[in-house]
C-alpha cells in the first residue's frame, strides 16, 4: 500500500493503520499529503497482532527518511501509542469509528498517553486533518511545503467568500 514516490523523493510521512479496512478513512491523510506535494508511505501494521513488525518498522523509519507518523486505530487504539513509545519524531493519532461506541473509545486511549508519550490527536475519521498537521510540522522548515499551505489556506477563504457571496445575493 506504499505511496508512489513523486521526483524520486524518500517518502517523509508513515500513514499506519491496524487494518485494511482503516484505508478508506486514512486515505484522507494520504490526499492531503499528496496535495501539498508530500511523499508518504502507508501501511497495515498491528499494535497487538505485528509487534515485532510495528516495532521494526519505527526503528528504521529515520533512516529511510520518515519524518512524522500519521496513525489510525480503533477501539482500543494502542497502535499510535506504541508507535510513539519507539520514536522521537511527532505522531498523530487519528481515531477511527470501529466500535458500537463510534470511535469515542478509540478517541479516549489516543488522547490519554502516559507523560513523556505524546499523540497529537484529530477528530474521529479525521485523517484528512491529520495530513494537513503533519504539513504544518513539515512546513516549519521546509518553504515549499509552507508555502503549499498558504495555498490551501487562501483558497480555503476564497471558498468561503463564494458561498458567502451567493447568501448574500439570495437575501
Amino acid at each position: 500500500m506504499a505511496t508512489k514516490k513523486r521526483g524520486g523523493s524518500k517518502p517523509s510521512v508513515a500513514v499506519l493503520m491496524g487494518s485494511d479496512s482503516d484505508w478508506k478513512v486514512m486515505s484522507g491523510a494520504v490526499e492531503q499529503l499528496k496535495e501539498f506535494g508530500i511523499t508518504c508511505d502507508a501501511q497495515v501494521m498491528s499494535a497487538h497482532r505485528t509487534p515485532e513488525r510495528v516495532t521494526s518498522f519505527v526503528g528504521g523509519a529515520a533512516k529511510r527518511g520518515i519524518r512524522v507518523f500519521i496513525v489510525g486505530a480503533g477501539a482500543a487504539a494502542h497502535l499510535a501509542g506504541v508507535v510513539a513509545a519507539h520514536t522521537t519524531a511527532p505522531v498523530i493519532g487519528v481515531p477511527l469509528n470501529a466500535t458500537a461506541l463510534q470511535g469515542m473509545d478509540a478517541l479516549l486511549a489516543t488522547v490519554q498517553m502516559p507523560s513523556g508519550v505524546p499523540v497529537a490527536t484529530v477528530a474521529v475519521g479525521g485523517a484528512a486533518n491529520a495530513g494537513i498537521l503533519a504539513a504544518q510540522i513539515l512546513g516549519v522548515a521546509d518553504p515549499a511545503v509552507a508555502s503549499a499551505l498558504k495555498r490551501f489556506k487562501r483558497s480555503m477563504a476564497r471558498k468561503v467568500e463564494l458561498k458567502n457571496a451567493k447568501l448574500q445575493e439570495q437575501l
